[in-house]
C-alpha cells in the first residue's frame, strides 16, 4: 500500500463535477510552515531597511534587471521591491500587521495546529490594516510611507464625500468596532475595572481601620479597664477624620470591651449531625496498602500492552495522513473525459410554441367534451418537445370514467396520431390529455448532457434519458433502479436509448469506476464500443472480442458474473459492510488490506441488446443466471439493462418482471404488449421516434428520449480509445462450463458393451438420436440415452440441439474405424 501515491485531486482530476478533499502530509506542512515563517522575516527586514535606505534605493527599482545596480536594502533588490510594493504602493506602515499573519500561519503549520482557526485572525488583521492605513493617509503628503498609496487614495475618496470630519468619525467608528469585537474592550469591561480598583482601595482602608480598632482595644494587665462611658467618649476621631479625608462616608465605631471576651467552648468544632460522620483510621491503612501493592500496578501495565493491537486500526488514519486517500483513478490519472463538442447540436433555439395550434386544439377538446355534456371549469397547456399536455378541471359532478372513455373521440376531433388521457394526474386535481405536436422538436444528447441537472447530479450511475413534457431534463440513477428493462416494437428507438444510456455513463464516470459487459446478438448495434475495450469493457479471460455475440459465450459470461457476485459478497462480508459504496469508501480510507484480497470494486453494467433471441436459443440457461443476478447483484454493484423488441410473456417472464421494477417502454403495437411491459396501458398510444414511458414501480413519466447518432458515438469512442488505457480489458472470473449437456468422462472401460454397434448405426444413418438406437438395437430408452451420452463424450455425435437430432461428427465408416484404431480399442 506504501506504493500508492498521494491523492491530490478528488476523484476527479475528473472534469465533470466530482470533488476530492486536498490535504498536506505532515512533512509538507512543516516545509510550508518554515517557508511562511522565513517569508515573514524577509518582509520584516525589507520593511525596516526601507525606512533607513529607501531614498537611496528608489532609482534601483527602475533598473531591476541590471545586476550592476547596487542597493542598500538588507534583502537586496528583491527586498527593496517588496518594501516599495507594500509600504509605498500598498498600505504603508500598516503593512507590518500583515507580517504578523505570516508568522502565525508558519507557526500553525509547523506545530500542526488547524489553520482554519486563522480565518478570523486574517479578517481582523486586514480590517485593522485598512483602518490604520487610511488613518495615516492624513499625513501622506508629508511622509508617503505612513499610509501608502492605498490609504491615501481611500482617504481622498472618503473626504470627497464625507469631508475630513466625517472621515475621522468613520475611522473612529472602525477602531471602536475592532476594540469591541476583536480586543473585547467594552464600556462594561472598563466599568468593571474601575469598580474593582475602587473595591480594592475600600477594602484596604477598612483593613487599616480594623487594625487601629484592635490596637485601641488592647487592655494592659496592670491597668483598670476603661468604663463604658469613657469608652464612648474616647472613640478614635482621628481615624474617622482620616476616612473623611480619603473621601469615604463617616463610620460610627462604638468600642465595647465586654463584647470581645472569648468563650473557648464556642471555638470547639461542633457537628450538627454526628451520626453522619465516622472518624476511622482504617482508610489511611488501605491507602498505604494500595501504595505498597505493586502487583496492581503491574496488572495495569499488562492491560496497557493489549492496547497495542489497536494501532492496526489507527494505521489507516496514518496512511491517509501520509499518502492521502486511495485514488482508483491514478492508473489513468491523465484520462480526459470526452468534451461536449463531440456531440452534435440539433437544437433550433428551443421549443417553438405555435399559439394557433394550441388554441385550435383547446377549442376542439372543449367542443368535443361539451357534445357529451361535459363542462370544463379550467384548462391549461404545457408544451413539451414532442407532446403538449392539456390539463383540464371538469365541473363538479362529472365522472372521470366518462372522460376516459372519450379517448378515441377526442383523437378523432383533433386528427391526432394518438392521444393519451391521464385521469387523474397523480398529485394534482386535474385530468391530463397528451396531444402530439404537429412539428416536434428534436431532443439532442448534447442538450441533456450539458444541462445543470445532469452535470450536478450527485448519483452513483447517472443516466440522462431525455426531456419530459415540461421540457425538464430527466435524469435517473441506475444504482437506485437497480436494473432496467427496455422494450418496444422494432424501430421505435431502443438502440438509440441504449446508446444514450452508455453515453451518459461515459461522460460521467472514470474507467476505473464502471465497466460494461455488452451482449449484442444482432452483432451490429454495439460494435462501435470495441474501441474502448481496454478502458471500459469487461470480458472473460480467454475471449478474443469483448462484445459478446455468441450465445454460448453469453451463458459463460452470465455464470462468470454470478461467480464475481459471490466473490464480491465474500469481500463485503470480510469488510463488514453492506453494499459496494460503503466498501469502496472503506477501501479509499485504507482500512482494507489488499494483501488480504481486497480491491477497489468498479460498477459492472450488463447490457443485453436483444433478450428475446437469447431466450429462444438458450432458454433456462440464460434466464436462471439473469434472474439470480437481478435478485442479488444490486448490493455489490452489478446492474442489468435488458432490451427486447418482443414484449411477450414467454420472453419477459414473471421471474424477470419481479426483479426489474424499473421499466422503460417505447411504442408497442397493442395494449397487451403495453401491459406486459408496464402492467398498465399507455405504451400503445405513444408516437414513436424515441417517445417513451418510464416507471419505477410508481407513477409513469412520459419522456422524449435524447437522440445520439452513430457518428457521435463513433467520435466519443475514438476520443476515449486514443488515450492511454489499461493493459487489457477488465477480466471476469474464469468459468469452466460444460460445452455440452453432459459432463461424462471419456472412460473406455465404462462404455456400454454395445458402444461400437451403436456408433456404427449412428454413422451409417448420419443421425444421432436415442430413438434410432432403440429401434435398430432394440434397447430401452435409458440405455440408449446413456450410449448417446457416451458417444457425445467420445466426440462421435454433437451436443443436444433441442428438438433437432444431434449432429454426427464422423462422416463414414472408414473414419470410424480409424477413430477406434487411434483409441487403441478393439471393442
Amino acid at each position: 500500500m506504501a506504493k500508492k501515491k498521494q491523492d491530490t485531486s478528488k476523484k476527479e482530476a475528473k472534469p465533470i463535477n466530482d470533488k476530492k478533499k486536498w490535504t498536506l502530509s505532515r512533512r509538507n506542512k512543516v516545509l510550508t510552515g518554515v517557508l511562511f515563517f522565513l517569508f515573514a522575516i524577509a518582509l520584516l527586514l525589507s520593511f525596516v531597511s526601507y525606512f533607513l535606505y529607501g531614498e537611496y534605493d528608489q532609482s534601483a527599482l527602475y533598473k531591476f534587471g541590471e545586476r550592476s545596480e547596487a542597493v542598500h536594502n538588507w534583502l537586496g533588490k528583491f527586498g527593496a521591491y517588496l518594501a516599495y510594493v507594500f509600504l509605498y504602493n500598498g498600505f504603508g506602515i500598516a503593512s507590518f500587521i500583515i507580517i504578523r499573519f505570516f508568522f502565525l500561519l508558519g507557526a500553525y503549520l509547523v506545530i500542526d495546529l488547524p489553520t482554519s482557526k486563522l480565518k478570523k485572525t486574517l479578517f481582523w488583521d486586514l480590517f485593522l490594516t485598512i483602518i490604520v492605513s487610511v488613518l495615516f493617509g492624513f499625513f501622506n503628503q508629508y511622509l508617503p510611507e505612513l499610509g501608502g498609496i492605498i490609504g491615501y487614495e481611500i482617504n481622498l475618496f472618503m473626504q470627497d464625500y464625507l469631508g475630513k470630519t466625517g472621515t475621522i468619525l468613520v475611522l473612529i467608528f472602525g477602531l471602536f468596532v475592532f476594540l469591541l469585537f476583536r480586543v473585547k474592550i467594552s464600556p462594561d469591561v472598563i466599568k468593571s475595572l474601575f469598580e474593582r480598583k475602587q473595591r480594592e482601595v475600600q477594602e484596604a482602608t477598612i483593613k487599616d481601620t480594623d487594625d487601629i480598632v484592635a490596637d485601641n482595644n488592647t487592655v494592659p494587665v496592670n491597668e483598670t479597664p476603661i468604663s463604658s462611658n469613657e469608652s464612648e467618649s474616647t472613640t478614635p476621631t482621628s481615624n474617622i477624620e482620616d476616612n473623611e479625608e480619603d473621601g469615604f462616608e463617616k463610620m460610627e465605631l462604638t468600642i465595647k470591651p465586654s463584647q470581645f471576651e472569648i468563650n473557648k467552648e464556642d471555638l470547639k468544632p461542633t457537628i450538627s449531625h454526628s451520626s453522619e460522620i465516622t472518624l476511622d483510621t482504617k482508610p489511611k491503612e488501605t491507602e498505604l496498602n494500595t501504595e505498597t501493592e505493586e502487583p496492581i500496578t503491574e496488572d495495569f501495565v499488562i492491560e496497557k500492552s493489549t492496547e497495542e493491537e489497536t494501532v492496526k486500526e489507527n494505521l489507516s488514519d496514518k496512511l491517509v495522513k501520509d499518502f492521502g486517500e486511495f485514488d482508483p483513478t491514478l492508473d489513468l490519472s491523465n484520462y480526459q473525459f470526452p468534451s461536449i463538442e463531440l456531440l452534435k447540436d440539433y437544437s433550433s433555439g428551443g421549443i417553438t410554441i405555435n399559439q394557433e395550434e394550441l388554441e385550435e386544439n383547446k377549442n376542439r377538446i372543449v367542443e368535443t367534451l361539451r357534445n357529451y355534456k361535459i363542462d370544463i371549469a379550467q384548462i391549461k397547456a404545457t408544451v413539451g418537445p414532442t407532446v403538449t399536455l392539456y390539463e383540464i378541471v371538469p365541473e363538479a359532478g362529472i365522472r372521470i370514467s366518462k372522460i376516459k372513455n372519450l379517448e378515441d373521440d377526442i383523437a378523432l376531433s383533433l386528427s391526432a396520431l394518438g392521444i393519451r388521457i391521464i385521469a387523474p394526474i397523480p398529485g394534482k386535481g386535474t385530468i391530463g390529455i397528451e396531444v402530439p405536436n404537429k412539428k416536434p422538436t428534436m431532443v439532442s444528447m448534447r442538450s441533456v448532457i450539458a444541462s445543470p441537472k445532469f452535470q450536478n447530479a450527485e448519483m452513483e450511475l447517472p443516466i440522462a434519458l431525455g426531456k419530459t413534457i415540461s421540457n425538464e431534463t430527466f435524469v435517473v440513477d441506475l444504482a437506485k433502479m437497480p436494473h432496467l428493462l427496455m422494450a418496444g416494437a422494432t424501430g421505435q428507438g431502443k438502440s438509440v436509448g441504449l446508446n444514450a444510456v452508455l453515453t451518459s455513463l461515459l461522460y460521467k464516470k472514470h474507467p476505473a469506476e464502471v465497466k460494461f459487459v455488452l451482449v449484442d446478438p444482432k452483432k451490429v448495434e454495439l460494435t462501435l464500443f470495441n474501441k474502448i475495450e481496454r478502458h471500459y469493457l469487461a470480458k472473460l479471460p480467454d475471449d478474443g472480442d469483448a462484445i459478446i455475440t455468441d450465445n454460448t459465450k453469453v451463458i459463460n459470461t452470465l455464470n462468470s458474473l454470478c461467480i464475481e457476485m459471490d466473490n464480491r459478497y465474500n469481500l463485503l462480508k470480510d469488510a463488514m459492510v453492506r453494499n459496494i459504496k460503503e466498501y469502496n469508501d472503506k477501501f479509499r480510507q485504507r482500512k482494507l488490506n489488499p494483501e488480504n484480497g481486497h480491491r477497489f470494486l468498479p460498477y459492472i453494467v450488463l447490457v443485453v441488446d436483444e433478450f428475446a433471441d437469447l431466450i429462444m436459443t438458450a432458454g433456462k440457461e440464460v434466464e436462471m443466471p439473469i434472474a439470480r443476478l437481478a435478485q442479488l447483484a444490486r448490493a455489490i454493484g452489478i446492474h442489468l439493462i435488458i432490451a427486447t423488441q418482443r414484449p411477450s410473456v414467454n420472453v419477459i417472464t414473471g421471474m424477470i418482471k419481479a426483479n426489474f421494477p424499473a421499466r422503460l417502454a417505447f411504442r408497442v403495437m397493442s395494449k397487451i404488449d403495453s401491459r406486459t411491459i408496464l402492467d398498465a396501458g399507455g405504451a400503445d398510444q405513444l408516437i414513436g421516434r424515441g417517445d417513451l414511458l418510464y416507471t419505477n414501480g410508481n407513477d409513469m413519466v412520459r419522456v422524449q428520449c435524447a437522440f445520439v447518432d452513430t457518428p457521435e458515438v463513433e467520435r466519443i469512442t475514438e476520443f476515449i480509445g486514443s488515450q492511454k488505457a489499461y493493459p487489457d480489458a477488465y477480466l471476469l472470473p474464469e468459468y469452466s462450463g460444460e460445452e455440452s449437456g453432459t459432463n461424462l468422462d471419456n472412460d473406455i472401460s465404462e462404455r456400454d458393451s454395445m458402444f461400437r454397434e451403436a456408433a456404427e448405426v449412428i454413422v451409417i444413418a448420419q443421425q444421432g438420436s436415442a430413438s434410432l438406437l432403440q429401434r435398430k438395437l432394440k434397447l430401452g430408452y435409458n440405455r440408449a440415452g446413456r450410449i448417446i451420452d457416451q458417444l457425445e463424450a467420445a466426440g462421435i455425435v454433437g451436443p443436444f440441439e433441442g428438438s433437432k437430432a444431434r449432429g454426427v461428427l464422423i462422416p463414414d465408416m472408414a473414419s470410424l474405424e480409424l477413430f477406434f484404431k487411434n483409441e487403441g480399442n478393439d471393442v
